[in-house]
């Protein structure tokens, strides 16, 4: 199951911020996520705070629109007094957010947009499986104003996914990037490296396929073994092997050669890109202190020096915002 959330100071009911926040908030950016806590299975070596349909204690899926206008209601409330700030970065990540209709997740952009509007350039992210969407969804969201997809294409090698319990078909991931390019949707996609069995070549034969992919944006992640997963119990029982630090390093490193010599430039620990202006801006706004908002169960925030972060829960989180609180559950104020 997912891992806990930090001790900290209580969050107040209302959700309101301490004067000091406003200080300096014209000089920062504003950016909204949106986490979606749905999987149609949980992944092994995963501790997100995701649930699949067995997990969520009567919370229905088809009510997650209208309970994220609740949250963005409150944030509307909260953010009232700092000044009038467009949004600039949007994601909606997971879980795997297109398990919900695309319908959905057009009404919790619009429902951003309409409390705060998007910057003219805003950047758009939407999180999705190789196997969650299809080329007609991809087209409703580019039309609902997403600009970006995110593909959890994780390795082209079918034991590896095996292991890591990822249920795609690699030789869809090709067909849905083009369906994304089709759309006009900018595209990133996700690698995992290190998972117990995966070889060099096997590493190389993932990087290659990506690279052959044509992507604007790779992000390529070390397998790390989570307490409490899946994954940790059965190496703790010896069924799997451990992950070898040094072959993940080995990995790191040609990680870093495939793809700048494909001409993608580093950026931020395991983020390249094809040029600048396709770096994840959603991301650096995290790495420098912008402004966000976290929508949703589990969801961190950060605005103005003051960090807090919602009950885990979906049904948690749903009572909180039916009782008309805030659903913080914890903050802090960073010195």
């Amino acid at each position: 199951m997912p891992s806990v959330l930090p001790i900290a100071d209580p969050a107040p009911a209302d959700g309101v911020l301490p004067a000091s926040a406003i200080a300096g908030a014209r000089e920062r950016d504003l950016g909204v996520y949106v986490h979606v806590p749905f999987c149609r299975v949980r992944c092994g070596y995963c501790d997100f705070n995701t649930y699949t349909r067995d997990e969520l204690r009567g919370v229905r899926q088809s009510d997650y629109a209208r309970q994220v206008e609740l949250e963005l209601d409150l944030a509307q409330r909260v953010l009232e007094p700092f000044p009038a700030r467009p949004v600039t970065t949007v994601f909606l990540g997971g879980g795997t957010p297109t398990l919900l209709p695309p319908g959905d997740l057009a009404r919790m952009l619009a429902g951003i947009r309409a409390r705060w509007g998007l910057a003219a350039d805003a950047e758009v992210t939407v999180e999705a499986n190789p196997d969650s969407v299809d080329a007609a969804d991809l087209a409703a969201l580019r039309a609902a104003g997403f600009t970006r997809v995110s593909f959890g294409m994780q390795s082209a090698v079918p034991h590896v996914l095996t292991t890591l319990e990822r249920t795609h078909d690699p030789a869809r991931v090709p067909a849905v990037v083009r369906a994304a390019r089709d759309a006009g949707l900018d595209v990133s996609v996700d690698l995992i490296y290190g998972t117990p069995g995966e070889s060099l070549e096997d590493w190389r034969r993932s990087l290659e396929a990506a690279v052959a992919l044509e992507p604007d944006h790779v992000s390529a992640y070390s397998l790390i073994v989570e307490p409490g997963t899946r994954l940790a119990r059965q190496i703790r029982r010896g069924e799997v092997a451990e992950p070898d630090e040094e072959l993940q390093a080995d990995m790191y490193e040609l990680a870093e050669e495939a793809l700048s010599s494909a001409g993608y430039g580093w950026y931020e620990l395991s983020n390249w890109a094809r040029d600048p202006a396709h770096r994840s801006r959603h991301n650096l706004a995290y790495w420098t202190g912008q402004d966000w908002w976290g929508v949703g169960p589990g969801a961190h925030s950060h605005v103005g020096g003051v960090r807090w972060w919602n009950a885990k829960h979906p049904a948690a989180y749903a009572e909180r915002l039916a009782g008309g609180l805030s659903p913080a559950v914890g903050r802090e104020i960073l010195d």
